[in-house]
């Protein structure tokens, strides 16, 4: 099952998508304000199965979307990862032990559909299509074979990066990924009964049309397993937590010269099994 957040004549709620429509579930169950505290009270088969004999509240080309978890507790990153792209440093660097991980913020995302935003700061937006693990169980400690018990499905992640904002300081990217609204999420999840999400997946980005990055999760340095296993050592993750697991090579500032995202782009990331998150991009006026 797909499940979504989304706005409707400006009340925020959660739903399903059914076909080309969305049962609004939030509005059939005023004890659950969100997806996130669907997800806490593992209620997600009984309301899939609901929607699936349900008709259809809205179109989807009625709604504003929503990042598919609006109010995550933690947005937990991970930085190169997949083999192409540690190679495209070209720093003579070798795999390295351990993930690199970092966090951002909820404000720095939108949803599918919406604008992305040029901040005034800078003129280094960049574009990172990633796979995102959404957190259906709680744990700490957990093992790679219990990984995927506790993943609630998957979503799409363009972790846009102020690249020059990103060099302000020696050891942290905080200051480059986390401009307001220079990322977005979506456009939906999907469970793990639609698309198994320790199987190989593909990732590709787009913009105005071009492809830009193209791999799979075989690549991975660190899989999904390993990842959610290693982070809970130190974080007891929690339904509607996300992880966005890396990006491939062939972002915007490897390209020389570089191809930085400027009003009016089109950015698509596509992950076969859950679809295409799309943004346009905007200047930010102040």
């Amino acid at each position: 099952m797909k499940f979504i957040s989304f706005s409707n004549d400006g009340t925020r709620s959660f739903g399903a998508v059914v076909g080309d429509g969305v049962v609004d579930l939030g509005a059939r169950h005023g004890g659950l304000p969100d997806l996130r505290q669907a997800i806490r009270t593992d209620r997600l088969g009984e309301l899939a199965t609901e929607a699936g004999t349900a008709d259809a509240d809205f179109g989807l080309k009625d709604i504003e979307f929503l990042p598919t978890i609006p109010n995550p507790e933690k947005v937990i990153c991970i930085g190169v990862n997949y083999a192409n792209r540690n190679a495209e440093y070209k720093d003579g660097s070798e795999a390295p032990k351990y993930p690199s991980v970092f966090m951002r913020t909820r404000e720095s995302l939108t949803g599918h559909e919406q604008p992305l935003m040029d901040p005034p700061e800078s003129d280094q937006l960049d574009y990172e299509g990633e796979i995102v693990i959404v957190i259906g169980k709680e744990g700490r400690r957990i093992a790679e074979e219990s990984a995927h018990e506790h993943v609630a499905g998957l979503t799409i992640m363009n972790e846009g990066s102020l690249r020059d904002f990103l060099r302000h300081a020696k050891f942290n990217v905080t200051q480059g990924k986390n401009f307001e609204r220079s990322g977005s999420l979506g456009p939906w999840m999907v469970t793990p009964d639609e698309l198994d999400p320790m199987s190989e997946l593909q990732v590709m980005t787009r913009v105005n049309g071009e492809e830009r990055q193209n791999d799979t999760t075989d690549n991975l340095m660190f899989p999904f397993r390993y990842l959610i296993s290693y982070l809970s050592t130190f974080y007891r993750l929690k339904p509607g937590d996300i992880i966005a697991t890396g990006t491939p090579n062939g972002a915007g500032a490897r390209f020389d010269p570089p191809k930085y995202l400027k009003e009016g782009d089109v950015v698509e990331v596509e992950v076969p099994g859950i679809g295409i998150l799309r943004n346009g991009v905007k200047t930010e006026v102040v």
